[in-house]
């Protein structure tokens, strides 16, 4: 899984061809705990998306730029496009219906 920061986002979303989901988190937050295995299962079983991890604390310019209000958010985008997002703790099977409606 790929840690996101501002120096490596341009690489890794903007320039990056196809859908790429973003858990924005923070090691403090119990719900971003609860679906941090959540998100993991799913990027063993979707091979065919990116997934990534920024840690709000750590990244507060990207965090601003994402206007993360709450967290666990989890935002999809896709050729550097915002496409849509998440917030609070989302079971596996609405997460994976998210997912799937971009793809």
């Amino acid at each position: 899984m790929t840690k996101l920061t501002k120096e490596n986002f341009k690489t890794e979303v903007e320039e990056y061809d196809g859908l790429v989901v973003i858990d924005l988190y923070a090691d403090w937050c119990g719900p971003c705990k609860m679906l941090a295995p959540i998100f993991a299962e799913l990027e063993a079983e979707m091979t065919d998306v990116k997934f990534a991890k920024i840690n709000v604390d750590e990244q507060l310019e990207l965090a601003r730029e994402f206007r993360v209000s709450s967290i666990p958010m989890i935002a999809l985008v896709k050729d550097n496009t915002f496409l849509d997002m998440s917030v609070g703790y989302t079971p596996k099977e609405n997460l994976k219906r998210l997912i799937e409606e971009y793809l």
